[in-house]
């Protein structure tokens, strides 16, 4: 029973020197999107404040349990008048609604330089729904300081309506203002935690 008991532990401590526990470095990580604007161009935008977490397992190229919470309030599409409405019922409702929340429903195989694909659910104003993820490992480096870094790209595409965003405005020459489909663009850095 004893010898069990050891063996046990050493799985789980050889376990745990695979399976690492990342969190987002904010400062150079940035969560983005963009959408349609009157038909002809694209406003650019990205939140502020979020906080996010994964795991890479090195013994197997394992990617899963990705976290992350948006402050939806932190939006920033670089005007004020436009973020304002943004905040407000016709779009987020970010009183009711403040956080946007991702969490990956599965793991995918990839390696530094590979792309792949990960499923989860995203939630905006209380309505969840499946997206999947194209994700890219840029590679993995010790900085300077001692820190394990890992690099990353991820987008997808969703339809605003389908999580109750759904303001809109046609124009007198046909077509209407917002797009509906709107790109997320992340790209950044996650910091091996301790």
């Amino acid at each position: 029973m004893l010898k069990k008991i050891k063996y046990l532990i050493l799985f789980t401590f050889s376990w745990s020197l695979w399976a690492n526990n990342f969190v987002i470095d904010n400062a150079h990580t940035k969560v983005g999107f963009e959408v349609t604007h009157m038909m002809i161009s694209t406003v650019e935008g990205q939140f502020k404040e979020y906080q996010a977490s994964f795991e890479y397992d090195d013994k197997t190229n394992t990617l899963k349990n990705i976290q992350a919470t948006i402050d939806v309030n932190s939006i920033d599409t670089h005007n004020q008048k436009r973020d304002n409405h943004l905040r407000e019922p016709d779009f987020f409702d970010v009183k009711k609604f403040p956080k946007m929340e991702f969490v990956s429903t599965e793991e995918i195989k990839i390696k530094p330089g590979e792309e792949g694909k990960i499923r989860g659910k995203l939630t905006i104003k209380g309505i969840t729904k499946d997206i999947v993820l194209n994700v890219k490992y840029i590679g993995r480096i010790k900085d300077p300081w001692g820190k394990e870094r890992i690099g990353f790209e991820a987008t997808s595409k969703i339809n605003r309506k389908d999580f109750g965003i759904n303001w809109q405005k046609a124009l007198d020459s046909g077509g209407v203002v917002v797009g509906d489909e709107v790109t997320i663009k992340l790209r950044g850095e996650g910091i091996l935690a301790k």
